[in-house]
Parts: C-alpha cells; structure tokens; sequence
C-alpha cells in the first residue's frame, strides 16, 4: 500500500515507522515546511493519505486529499464542525473517510466499556460522574478528542446530565472534563463516577504512541479499497 503521511511530528514519525514495518511505503510526506508539495497529482500517486496535523490545517488537508480521490484517515481532532464537509466530499468524490478521536485499539474497547458502564449508571442517581484526562504539552487541543467522545457516550446514556463542561466545579444536569498537560504523557483518560459510600473508575492509560499509531495504519489498510464513511469500531469488527 502507498500513503500520502500529511503532518510529520512525533505520531507521523511513528505512523511511518509502522506502516513500513507492515511492508508498506510513503510515498509523500509532508510537513509544515513543504505544504506547497501536497498538489493532486503527488496526492493521487498514494492508495491512501493519513492526517495528522493540527484543527487549523486539518479541514484543508482533508478537503484536498477527498478531492483528489484518495481516501482519508484523519486523527486530527478539534474541527468537529467541519467533519461533515469532509464526509459529503467523500461520497461525492466516490472515495473513503475515517476520522477518530483515538485509533488505539485499546481506547476503541474503552470507549465500549464506557457506553456501557453509563447504560449501567443511568438510574444511579447517588452518583456524579466526572472525567480526567492527561496529555504531553504539545497538544493542542483540551479537553481531547478522546474525552470528549467519552463525554457525548455518557450523555447519549445517562438521561439525567445533560451537558458537560470544562474545569472542576459541578454545575446542575452537567458534569466535569478535566484536562492536564504534563511533559511527555502520551495519554490518559478516566471515567469516574463516585458517591457517598464509593466510587467506581474505569481508566485508559496509554504507555506510548505506538498503539495510536498501529491503528492508523490499521485504519489505513481497512479503507484502502473501499468507499463510503467509516469509523474505528468497522475497523476492529466491533459491532
């Protein structure tokens, strides 16, 4: 398989490292310093590109890759209002999508997890939920991606909240998304839901970007072939 890597910081150099171990080459990398590279026709040398820039960058990247007819697996978060755009240009481009808030294979299971645990909190009144998560410096967006997609499954099954917010404090129907930033933590995230007698935790901890990456390419090798709008859960056969 030939892909296009479009953003080469730590998870594209990571990306790369993998997808060549899986017999894979890059055909295009690009990076902030050679943008003016990414043009239709070295796009469409790729069977597939993969996206991991920044939420300034990621819509045009996206944008751009779908027009060109080369499917897109994007990890960028924190341009959610445009994701759509990019689903309708890749039915109308007759090509394939799959953007995620976390391609781990183990976020993916705690991501089932999660919906289930709330489905089993809903009519636990005496319990408040609260959400933590924790990333390198470098990221930019907070709360991650991946939190709040644990978030929106915790409100999609626990009737009685219905928002989130940013910070510590408790607010009415509402419940907290904590984010920290420390030096080097690839990531982790928990799910807490505690009471006056106890607590219950289901936590993510990832120990590099390895599992990140692997299931990029993963994503990669999957849509490859195929048309239409995806997500990680079609990848990993969870139903």
């Amino acid at each position: 398989m030939k892909i296009a890597l479009i953003g080469y910081g730590k998870m594209g150099h990571a990306i790369e490292r993998i997808a060549k171990e899986r017999g894979h080459e890059i055909v295009l990398c690009i990076s902030s310093a050679n943008r003016g590279e990414m043009t239709t026709t070295k796009l469409q040398q790729a069977d597939v590109a993969i996206e991991f820039t920044n939420p300034e960058a990621a819509r045009e990247n996206t944008l751009l890759c779908l027009d060109a007819g080369v499917p897109v697996v994007c990890g960028t978060t924190g341009w959610n209002e445009h994701i759509g755009q990019a689903e309708l240009k890749a039915i109308e481009k007759a090509t394939a999508f799959l953007q995620a808030s976390n391609f781990s294979i183990g976020v993916n299971i705690f991501f089932e997890l999660n919906k289930q645990l709330a489905s089993l909190m809903n009519e636990q009144a005496d319990y408040s939920v609260s959400i933590e998560e924790t990333h390198h410096t470098q990221k930019k967006d907070a709360p991650s991606g991946t939190a709040i997609t644990l978030a929106e499954q915790v409100l999609d099954n626990v009737k009685r909240l219905k928002h989130w917010h940013k910070g510590e404090t408790r607010q009415a129907a509402s419940f907290p998304v904590i984010s920290h930033r420390v030096e080097d933590v690839p990531g982790t995230h928990s799910v807490k839901y505690s009471s006056s007698i106890d607590d219950i935790e289901i936590i993510h901890t990832a120990h590099n970007r390895d599992g990140f990456a692997l299931g990029a390419v993963l994503a990669a090798e999957f849509i490859a072939n195929r048309q239409g709008i995806f997500k990680m859960k079609d990848v990993l056969g969870i139903k």
